[in-house]
Formats: C-alpha cells, structure tokens, sequence
C-alpha cells in the first residue's frame, strides 16, 4: 500500500484509533444497524474493551475486522485471530456476544484498493449488503483520520483516547515474560495470554524477543535511531518462485526472498546479485541474472521489520522458461534450503515479514 498497511492502518487502529474510550467528541447521537471496528487487537486491552462498549450502546450489531489474519506468529502478531476472538467475546455476556461479530480481515501491504475490497467483503459477509445503516467507531485525531476517510459512505463515530493505551508495550513486555495486569487487560486476554504462554510456541516468540532486544542494544548510543538498508531477488520463472527457508533469527523456519544487507561500497543492484547468489546458488551465470532484470521497487513501511527501521529494494526477475527445466538451487549463507515454489502454492502464513505483500506487488498476483 502507499500509505495504509499492515502495521500503519492496521497496527494504528490498535494503538491510536483504537485506544478509545467511552465519550463521543461528536454530537451525532444516531443509532446504528452496525458499527464496524478494526484493528489488529494483538492482544486485545481495556481500551479496545472500552471502545466496543461504547458501539453495543449505539448500534444493534458490532463487526470487529481482526486485521493481520493469516500471518504467521512473529513477534508483531503473536496471536491469531481465533485467539483475538475469543479474547473479545469473551469479555462479554452471552447476549453481548452475539451481538458482537469477529471477522479476520486480511492485510493487503503496498496495495490500498485490495485492502478496501478486503474490509468491504468482511462487512457484507455479515450486513449481506453495503447499504445498511452502517457506521465506523474509532480515532480521528492522529494518523488514523486518513484511515477513516478511505470510507466517506459510512458515518464516522470518534472517540477519545482510553487511558493512552497501547498494545504494543503490553504484547512486548509479554513476550519479554511479564504477565498483563488487570488495570490494562480484561480477565478473557488475560486467560488466552497465561494459556499461551505454557506452549512451544510462546517459547519460540519468547526466545525470538530477547534476540531482538540484544539486537537493538546494539544501536542505543547512536546518536540516531538507525536505518538499515537491504535488497531482495524476486526470481520468477515457469509460474514457480524463488525462495529460501530462513535458518536463523528472526523468523526462523519461515519462508523469504533471497536477500540481506547493503554493504559499504556496492550499489543496491550488486547487492541482491550477490545475496541471491550465496543464498541460492542458483545455477544461472550472473551476465544472464543481470539481463533478467525486470523492475525494482523500494518498500519502506516503517514497521515491516522488528529489528527496526529496514528499508528494501526489491527486484524483480524473468528467467526465461527452459525446457529443459527450473535451474538447480541450494540453501547456503544464511537460507537452511532455497527452492522453486508454485505461484499457486505461496502461503501467507509462512512468508517472513512483508515479502508476501511485495511479491504480490511485484507479481501482480
């Protein structure tokens, strides 16, 4: 997306637009057919809670979009949606719940008319139509003002902010193993978080956050926070991708692009020949890689890496399709294996941070 994204719309609605609380700044007093409530709820808090309260008092119906959904577990989205709805219905009566519709609600990074069409389907799939009396709950008074405008059809509700809430040092200091306090988190998260934290999972996530924290130790005397540059192959050829299993953290056992950081003195584009090639060992002689250069493009969501501020250019090759087959691959460098994948077969469940996102940019898929 240009401007929304993953961790931008849908990260912001968790922890500005939805930090909100019971008090409208605005003197509309209709009652709604449905209230819609985004974000990403990762893990769902008092002011969320707070937020929805104020909904079920305006509206027959509540659709919560749970956004981040079919992602793998990282250390920004540590809980699927199951997990966020039983958090949420959970909170509330029997007769509240059921008036209180969880959808998951896909992200769509780099691409702001799928994610539109994603939160378009999720409420039909619960109103039938788009012509119910339909309005949005949350924040307008921060970046998120832009996220509420993308809907003019629907009316606009905005509440304050709850307290400064925010998920994000809450699911930190989690994962850091500190247990949420009720002051912060309703007895239903609470449930899901002490139940999580018993399993294999948690254990990895937990070992996966104090590898970042060290990691960005590292850079506290800065004078600045720092800015890390990268690139990244795209290599298509006969419907199948290119890709590597991570060996190392972060993201461990998940699926990427082959690629890593710029060095000192080489330019972007030497940099993802280099990376692709002690990654991959793709068995393509480097005049031909670089022959099959189709375009690049630069992604630099501010949150798509943990380990701070990456900014990647990814390029884009066409390998012309061989009868004689897919060109011979193996894992090296930091990848535990590379191999050719069906187009058909790419998963977002398994793919590291945004490079599902930039491939279904790149790919048009």
């Amino acid at each position: 997306m240009s401007r929304l994204s993953e961790y931008d719309l849908i990260e912001n609605p968790e922890e500005s637009q939805a930090e909100s609380a019971i008090g409208l700044d605005e003197t509309d007093a209709k009652h709604y057919r449905y209230l819609v409530f985004i974000g990403r709820f990762q893990p769902f808090h008092s002011g969320h809670k707070a937020v929805i309260d104020e909904a079920l008092k305006r509206a027959d119906d509540v659709i919560i979009l749970i956004g981040s959904a079919n992602l793998p577990r990282s250390l920004r989205n540590p809980f699927s949606v199951a997990e966020r709805t039983a958090m949420i219905k959970g909170a509330y009566s029997k007769d509240e719940a059921a008036r209180i519709h969880c959808v998951a609600l896909d992200d769509a990074l780099y691409n702001d008319t799928r994610w539109l069409k994603y939160v378009q389907a999720g409420v039909r799939s619960v109103t039938g139509d788009l012509q119910s009396h339909i309005g949005l709950i949350g924040h307008s008074k921060d970046n998120s003002s832009y996220y509420l405008s993308l809907f003019p059809h629907w009316a606009s509700i905005s509440v304050p902010s709850y307290h400064n809430l925010s998920a994000t040092p809450i699911r930190e200091s989690y994962l850091m193993g500190a247990t949420p306090t009720p002051e912060r988190t309703p007895e239903s998260t609470r449930k899901i978080l002490n139940d999580f934290k018993k399993t294999a999972e948690y254990q990895q996530l937990h070992e996966e956050a104090g590898f970042i924290d060290k990691y960005k130790k590292q850079w506290e005397s800065a004078p600045y926070p720092p800015t890390f540059m990268t690139a990244d192959a795209l290599v298509v050829q006969s419907g199948h991708i290119l890709l590597v299993e991570r060996r190392s953290m972060p993201g461990r056992g998940l699926w990427a692009l082959p690629g890593g950081f710029l060095n000192p003195k080489e330019t972007l584009f030497d940099a993802c020949i280099r990376e692709l090639r002690e990654e991959t060992r793709l068995k393509v002689p480097e005049p031909v890689l670089r022959g099959s250069r189709h375009s690049q493009h630069t992604f630099d969501d501010p949150y798509r890496s943990a380990r701070g501020r990456t900014i990647t250019q990814a390029f884009y090759f066409q390998l012309k399709n061989d009868p004689k087959g897919l060109p011979k691959v193996k894992g090296g460098d930091d990848a535990a294996q590379a191999f050719w994948l069906p187009l058909a077969e790419l998963d977002s469940k398994m793919m590291f941070e945004d490079h599902y996102a930039i491939i279904m940019k790149m790919v048009g898929l």
